[in-house]
């Protein structure tokens, strides 16, 4: 038992006194005076500052870090409790981070990340939250479903309407080509009774929409041949 207690008081030991392998490796790019013009300490030594970034992401951080990324270097020094305290260049400061005084880099802690657990408002608020996106997914997937079901019965009820007109349209043209073959009929036997009416104007004398013309003149003939049979039989008469 007492073994267990000095091996974890050794490590607790070793833990404390051994800086976090992220400040050491950034105050090693900041003392090293071959870098000072891509970063280096400020004039007092109490911040350091990154002159060219670009610089820095591409040719430093790669030989101590497994990235190149210079806004995720940034985030490290924010989670250790860095602040950036110039507003025209990329200086950050730490009351523990000077020039000269490497031990203090085993007091700098890394930020715990917030519980839930101490944040019981907040966890009520995410879980309303997803709640109620949850509830708007379903809600929006039921008003589409319910729109594509309306759309599915509209094109339906389109259809059966379409078929009603075709087949109304179909009878319509029958019927049309019917009467149009009557009358195609009829006004062929009219064309055939026309030369007939011609012919009996001819014997019965000329007519005006079926009324013969010249009725005086017919009437006169007919009385002449009267008279003339008249005379004959005076004639006969007087002979006997």
């Amino acid at each position: 038992m007492e073994c267990d207690q000095s091996e974890k008081g050794l490590l607790e030991y070793v833990r404390k006194a051994s800086p976090p392998p992220f400040l050491l490796k950034t105050y090693m790019l900041v003392e090293d005076p071959a870098t000072d013009d891509v970063v280096s300490w400020n004039d007092d030594g109490t911040a350091f500052v990154v002159w060219q970034p670009a610089e820095f992401a591409r040719d430093l951080l790669p030989t101590l870090f497994k990235h190149s990324n210079f806004s995720s270097f940034v985030r490290q020094l924010n989670t250790y409790g860095f602040r950036k305290v110039a507003t025209n260049r990329w200086e950050f400061s730490n009351d523990m981070f000077r020039k000269g005084e490497r031990d203090q880099l085993c007091d700098i802690r890394r930020r715990k990340a917030w519980s839930n657990k101490a944040n019981p408002n907040i966890q009520v608020r995410e879980a309303r939250k997803d709640h109620s996106d949850n509830e708007d997914q379903r809600s929006s997937s039921t008003s589409s479903s319910s729109e594509f079901t309306t759309l599915i019965d509209e094109n339906k009820k389109l259809k059966q309407e379409n078929g009603i007109l075709n087949s109304e349209l179909a009878i319509m043209k029958k019927k049309c080509k019917d009467l149009l073959d009557l009358v195609a009929i009829y006004g062929g036997n009219s064309e055939k009774e026309e030369p007939f009416e011609e012919e009996k104007g001819k014997s019965d004398g000329p007519k005006l929409f079926g009324v013969r013309l010249e009725v005086k003149g017919h009437e006169i003939e007919k009385k002449r041949k009267r008279d003339g049979v008249s005379e004959s039989a005076r004639v006969i008469q007087s002979c006997k």
